[in-house]
């Protein structure tokens, strides 16, 4: 079952959890439009080669421009066994929308 959490729900958890890590699947052009602060970035075509080097153990928020890239790099990391993953519901858009109206909408 694919896991969603709305841009408000994320920040909540984020606030509430320290440990909590938001995971950028954008491409680097995108990237120098606008960001989450501290969030990890991995494109998307580089999940396959890097998806080992990520917590499973904590909350892992997986984003992209709308949310339909990362909820297919959540259906793969639920494949290889990442139960903490969860997708962020219309993507840094939302989050710009609904959490920081700083973060440039493109």
């Amino acid at each position: 079952m694919n896991k969603e959490i709305s841009a408000t729900e994320a920040f909540n958890l984020r606030k509430d959890n320290s440990e909590a890590v938001f995971l950028d699947v954008r491409e680097d052009s995108e990237l120098a439009i606008c960001r989450i602060n501290g969030a990890l970035h991995i494109p998307m075509g580089q999940i396959p080669e890097r998806y080992e080097s990520l917590p499973k153990e904590v909350p892992l928020v997986v984003f992209c421009h709308h949310g339909m890239r990362s909820m297919h790099v959540l259906q793969y990391l639920e494949a290889k066994g990442f139960e903490n993953a969860m997708n962020l519901k219309g993507g840094i858009h939302a989050w710009a929308n609904d959490v920081d109206q700083n973060v440039t909408k493109y």
